[in-house]
């Protein structure tokens, strides 16, 4: 395997970070592969972005979140689509609330909320567990519904954990499936964009796909 070949093309979640990225970001994240350590990488850019969860230890809370990672709107999968998620070992929900494959279950069971998340994470950059890259960024996927003003206090927290740190996140996404709040940790700044279920949809299947 050579050095420009992904890892982990199977990865669904950081592979949905990357697509979200790419659609709504624009340019500067349209090269971005899923290897490892951090899971998504651009090395001509100098780019490394980590992808985590920060929800609540609870099977229901997961399941409710991957139905809105597919837009939850969307209830009609034909038979060829069914069988091919299926055999990602994703298991999609046809309108009972349950959407939860044996890969999503390992995978979720290690989610800490925000503020454990966050510390770990800014711990594992500074020690250079994630090598080192001219941009890092942090793409955490909650279903906390944080307000503007939480959102502020998480931007605040960070940035004043980062502060003496010698490597540090420069963006920090918080996605809420149907919202991504793109925040600068060097300014403090924070935009809000919305999600439609289209577009959700659109990043549930090229997850699935590759």
């Amino acid at each position: 395997m050579d050095n420009l070949t992904p890892k982990f093309d199977t990865c669904f979640f950081e592979r949905y970070a990357m697509v979200t990225l790419a659609t709504l970001m624009g340019e500067h994240y349209a090269h971005l592969i899923n290897r490892d350590r951090p899971d998504l990488q651009d090395a001509i850019q100098g780019i490394g972005i980590e992808v985590t969860r920060a929800i609540r230890e609870n099977k229901n809370v997961a399941h409710a979140l991957v139905n809105e990672m597919a837009g939850e709107e969307v209830m009609e999968v034909n038979a060829a689509d069914l069988t091919h998620i299926q055999q990602s070992g994703y298991a999609y929900g046809l309108g009972d609330g349950q959407m939860m494959g044996a890969k999503e279950y390992e995978y979720w069971s290690l989610a800490m909320p925000m503020q454990r998340i966050l510390e770990s994470k800014m711990l594992k950059v500074n020690n250079g567990f994630y090598g080192d890259f001219q941009e890092f960024g942090l793409f955490v996927f909650t279903k906390e519904n944080l307000n503007e003003k939480q959102v502020r206090q998480t931007v605040d927290f960070v940035m004043e954990r980062q502060a003496a740190l010698t490597r540090s996140y420069s963006q920090l996404f918080v996605s809420q499936i149907q919202t991504l709040f793109v925040c600068d940790l060097a300014s403090g700044h924070f935009n809000k964009m919305r999600i439609s279920p289209a577009q959700r949809r659109q990043f549930y299947e090229s997850a699935i796909a590759q």
